[in-house]
Formats: C-alpha cells, sequence, structure tokens
C-alpha cells in the first residue's frame, strides 16, 4: 500500500492505496483520511482484506486513540466490509453512513462502533472546527450514496463517481484525462443506473468550489480536470445494461 498527503494547511488530507499486495481478483480502492486537531476520520476504509495495511499506515499518520470517525459512502463490501476489525481496533468510534444501509452495513460487524445515520438530505461532521458536509449522491450507485465535500481544502470525495478500474502500479492523479475516460467509460455506463440522478448530483456539485475530486477507484482529478470530468460524465448515457449491444460496445 502507498500513501501520499493531499492536503496539509490546519488539517490534512491523506490517501490510501494501490495495494500491490492485495489478492488478484480485488479491486483496488483508494480510501482516505482527514486530520485536524487531535481527531481523525476515515472515509470509505476499505474491505476486510486492505485492514491489516490500512492500520499500519493510518497509524503513520494519526494516534489509534484519535481516530474518532469512520464514514461509509454506501453498503459494498470494498468501502466497508472491514468495519468488525475496527469495531475490535476503534471501539469508541462513531460510524457516519446512510440511514438506508444500517441494516445491512451491521452484517459487517458494530457491536462497538456507533452507526451514526445520515438522512437522505445529507448532513455533516465538524472535526475539531472544521466543518466536513455529506452531499447526497443517491442512485450513483447506489439507492442511499453520500460523498464529502471539505470546503476548506477544497476537496471532494466522490465515492464511485469518478472511478477507474486499473491496476494498483497507476499514478495516484490523472495526467491525460482524454485517455483516462477510456478507462472510466464502461464503469460510470453500466454501474450509474439514472440520468436523471447524474443530472440532480452534477447541478449540486457545480455549485461547490473543487481543487481536488477523489474518488474511491482509480485515480484523482484536479484543477482542470475536475470541470472535464463533469463536462464529459454529464454528456455520458448510463443505466446500459438492458441494451446489450451498447454492454458490448462499453466493455
Amino acid at each position: 500500500m502507498k500513501d501520499s498527503l493531499l492536503y496539509d494547511n490546519g488539517h490534512k488530507w491523506i490517501v490510501f492505496g494501490r495495494d500491490e499486495d492485495k489478492p488478484e481478483k480485488i479491486i483496488d480502492t483508494n480510501q482516505y483520511m482527514v486530520i485536524n486537531g487531535k481527531r481523525a476520520f476515515i472515509m470509505d476504509p476499505g474491505g476486510i482484506e486492505v485492514f491489516p495495511p490500512m492500520l499500519a499506515f493510518v497509524t503513520r499518520h494519526a494516534d489509534i486513540d484519535n481516530i474518532t470517525d469512520i464514514f461509509a459512502s454506501h453498503q459494498d463490501p470494498d468501502i466497508i466490509s472491514s468495519l468488525g476489525l475496527w469495531d475490535k481496533a476503534i471501539p469508541n468510534a462513531r460510524l457516519h453512513a446512510p440511514w438506508i444501509w444500517e441494516g445491512f452495513i451491521r452484517h459487517f460487524g458494530c457491536d462497538n462502533i456507533t452507526y451514526v445515520s445520515i438522512a437522505d438530505e445529507g448532513g455533516g461532521i465538524d472535526l475539531d472546527g472544521t466543518k466536513l458536509e455529506f452531499i447526497p449522491a443517491h442512485y450513483l450507485h447506489a439507492s442511499g450514496n453520500f460523498n464529502v465535500y471539505d470546503p476548506k481544502a477544497k476537496i471532494l470525495m466522490s465515492g464511485d463517481i469518478g472511478a477507474a478500474l486499473e491496476s494498483a502500479g497507476a499514478p495516484f492523479f490523472v495526467e491525460d484525462f482524454d485517455e483516462h475516460t477510456k478507462k472510466m467509460e464502461y464503469f460510470h455506463r453500466r454501474w450509474m443506473p439514472s440520468n436523471d440522478a447524474k443530472k440532480h448530483w452534477i447541478d449540486r456539485i457545480r455549485k461547490l468550489d473543487i481543487d481536488i475530486m477523489a474518488p474511491q477507484h482509480g485515480r484523482l482529478f484536479k484543477g482542470d480536470d475536475v470541470k472535464r470530468f463533469l463536462d464529459w460524465f454529464e454528456a455520458l448515457d448510463v443505466g446500459c445494461a438492458n441494451d446489450q449491444e451498447e454492454v458490448r460496445k462499453s466493455a
């Protein structure tokens, strides 16, 4: 696993990923942590198979007792199946996750950590004076789904929106946007089911000041590539599974 500092000005954003030691058929994932004051907040902490390196890497940056909060954007196992292990490591922490997925996420183990339900309209967390916002992203691709926006760092953790499935050796940031779209198109056309939901999300996100868009898979977008992604995603027709000809073209 590798880590990279994304922002450091009063508080820190760190990305963890590119785990070359993961099992071959396990997709690579990006995990994120914000540190502000004496509190640390982990977003989409990953599957059960990445818990050992994640624990080792996050404790290089923050004391285990300072990890007070976790966020799960939705219920997928690559995002939160490590919950049962975090439940033992940080039993006094809180898990912020969509209310609709509580009965499913608890299957991963949640005996000690407090489940804090996020309402459909969103919410946020005050991390020692810095407010992070939970931005609704419903049906992109889960029926209850959220992003995390930090107005101070101008970073949007976008979950599966912006994701690309590629090797663990890939760089953290997009280097050639047009070339990168080839790695995103099938994922977005197949996993994102609703053009209407896509439009609602884009309209909301265009109002935010974003320097970095940080998805849960693949490379991060920075600067002008954030707007390029929004324009590209807006023009993309999604929900292609029922059109087998379109599936073949996209795959």
